[in-house]
Parts: structure tokens; C-alpha cells; sequence
């Protein structure tokens, strides 16, 4: 999950007024458009202002820690040329920025902190501050189970405070269960309804422009499921993965997903059983088929972990599905329905 916070982002404008009409400002805003470059083309809505205070920025630099796979392990990343895309720096003056691979059984030193703030070109009692800064940092970006903390600018105002004008929190799925406030602030008022509600059942779903409804588990098998469905000339409708701990409730609800998307005019199951049994999914299937009373082709291909009595449980069960040998038979069937 990714946390903004911002005076510069899509949901706040810089506005100069006095305290005293700060309600009358909030009320005009709340419930209109807003447009920026950074929106789409119909904007986002107001819903909610943050109020903060005006500070002038004198310069900005660019701090950020992030998780480094290849240095196994957090990493500070630190440029004198923040307020700015990074990336840019990156490519066109590379030696502007600076790495700093940190220690996990030790933590930021002070030395480490120093040398950063030094690399940002602070100086004087800012220097001292944003390095004690740099530490405070990484402290929450360990507290909060952080993969990225990202404050462009760090800046300093003309009276020589050191401020975080701008962040960017990247937090860790895998620790939702130790950081539950923090996930509670999830904002999913912009959000696709059909992913909001796939992940009250802990299933995976990313909607796309197609007409043939995926269900599959896992994340590459999800994947090679829409490509070999375009290489037969069809367009996949969902990426949805129900995972290696699936159960037969999930199936249904990923059904209830999949046919509420009105787009969707046929369904390609396809699942390889390694971790999840395909007797679970198919007793899945023939529930949520009675249940919503499935009007629209299903092509099912079911390999691996009891897949032979789970096509007996879909053969018996008397329902219209179609059953695939392969993967490459089960996209030319699916896409085939569309068209009979």
C-alpha cells in the first residue's frame, strides 16, 4: 500500500488566505473537480483539504530509503537536486546521486547520517538537523514496515529550518497484520470498486477493457492465462488470481465478481493444482453457478492435485461447462463461445 503526503499532490491546492476564512475555502472545495496534470481527463473529487502552514523554500534536495534487493537491505538514496523527477537526475547526472547501503543489525550511524546530509549539501546547525533528520527516518521506515520512504523535497527555508515537504510512504502487504492502523487509513474512494471488494476476500483482481473473464491461480499462470488468450485473437476481461489457499466461498465470490462486470461475455477457468486442490475450485465452480445461475459460456482446464476427480465433480454436476485438455484448447474455446 502507498501513502501520499503532500502540498503539491492532486488533492491540494496552494491557497494564501487568513485563518478566519479557511471554512469558507474547505466548504467551496469539497464535492468539486479538481484538475491537474496529474488527473485524468474528468479530474478527481474533493473529499477531503488539508490545512497546512506556507513556508517559503529556499532549496530543495531529495532524500529517500528504499529496499535494495541487490544489497539485500535498505539503502539511503540522496541527491542535492530534489523537488525535481529523480529518474532524471538519474540518467543525466548520475554522479548527483548518492548511496548509502545500511546495516540492519546497526541502523543508520551517525557517521552514515552526517555523510548524507553532507552529500545534500547542508551545512552548519542544517547540517546537524538533517542528519538527525536522516535518523529519525529511517527509525519509521523500520517502525512502520516501510519498502520506500521518499521526501522530495528535503528542504530548507530561508530561515534555515529543515523541513519534510513532501512524502511518500511504501508499505509492506506481508505486515498488514502488525500495522493495522496504518492499513485502516486506506483510501479507496478512487479505487475500482470490483478490486476493493476482490480484496475483502483476499483475492487478487486488476480489470481490464476485454470481454473473457479469467479465473486462475497464481500470479504467472494468471499472466500466461491473458497472453495466450490474445494469441487467439481474444481480449481478457480480468487479471485474477484466488491464490494457492483458495476455498470454495472465494470461488464463488470471484464468480459474483467476474459476472457483475457487464463487459464480460464468456469465462476461462484455469487453474494448475501444485498447492490448491482442484476438487476445492471444482466444488467451487458448480456452487457459484447455481448460485448466480451462470447465463454465459465457462471453459474450465483443470490440471495437477486431484484434477481427475475434480472433472468428475463438473461432469456430474450437469451444468453447461466446457472442459479444455490443455491451456492453448481452453483460450480457443473460450474464445470460440463468443462467437457460436
Amino acid at each position: 500500500m502507498i501513502i501520499y503526503h503532500s502540498l503539491y499532490d492532486v488533492y491540494s491546492v496552494c491557497v494564501c488566505c487568513s485563518l478566519a476564512s479557511v471554512p469558507e475555502l474547505v466548504s467551496q472545495m469539497i464535492g468539486y473537480n479538481l484538475k491537474t496534470k496529474q488527473t485524468t481527463g474528468d479530474g478527481v473529487t474533493v473529499r477531503k483539504v488539508m490545512v497546512a502552514e506556507s513556508l517559503d523554500i529556499s532549496r530543495e534536495t531529495y532524500f529517500a530509503i528504499v529496499l535494495d534487493r541487490s544489497m539485500q537491505g535498505p539503502v539511503l538514496v540522496g541527491s542535492p537536486e530534489g523537488g525535481v523527477d529523480i529518474e532524471e537526475v538519474a540518467a543525466s547526472r548520475p554522479e548527483r546521486i548518492f548511496k548509502t547501503p545500511v546495516d540492519i543489525t546497526v541502523g543508520v550511524t551517525d557517521k552514515q547520517a552526517s555523510e548524507m546530509a553532507k552529500n545534500l549539501e547542508f551545512t552548519g546547525p542544517a547540517l546537524e538537523e538533517a542528519a538527525r533528520q536522516i535518523k529519525s527516518l529511517y527509525r519509521l521506515f523500520c517502525g512502520v514496515d516501510a519498502t520506500q520512504v521518499e521526501i522530495n523535497p528535503l528542504g530548507e527555508t530561508s530561515e534555515g529550518e529543515v523541513v519534510c515537504f513532501d512524502a511518500k510512504i511504501n508499505f509492506d502487504d506481508s505486515a498488514k497484520f502488525r500495522q493495522r492502523e496504518i492499513f485502516a487509513m486506506e483510501d479507496t474512494a478512487e479505487s475500482d470498486p470490483r478490486e476493493v471488494e476482490a480484496a475483502r476476500y483476499d483475492l487478487n483482481y486488476i480489470g481490464m477493457t476485454g470481454d473473457i473473464g479469467c479465473l486462475v491461480n497464481g500470479a504467472g499462470l494468471a499472466m500466461a492465462t491473458m497472453d495466450i488468450i490474445k494469441l487467439h485473437n481474444g481480449q481478457p476481461a480480468n487479471f485474477l488470481d484466488v491464490g494457492g489457499g483458495v476455498n470454495e466461498k472465494q470461488v464463488l465470490n470471484a464468480f459474483r465478481i467476474i459476472t457483475n462486470d457487464p463487459q464480460v461475455k464468456a469465462i476461462l477457468v484455469n487453474i494448475f493444482g501444485g498447492i490448491v486442490d482442484c476438487t476445492t475450485i471444482a466444488n467451487g465452480i458448480v456452487g457459484a453457478c447455481r448460485e448466480i445461475q451462470l447465463r454465459m459460456p465457462l471453459v474450465v482446464r483443470l490440471e495437477g492435485t486431484n484434477s481427475v476427480k475434480a472433472r468428475q465433480i463438473l461432469d456430474e454436476s450437469g451444468l453447461p461447462i466446457q472442459a479444455a485438455s490443455d491451456l492453448a484448447d481452453a483460450a480457443n474455446k473460450v474464445v470460440a463461445s463468443l462467437h457460436s
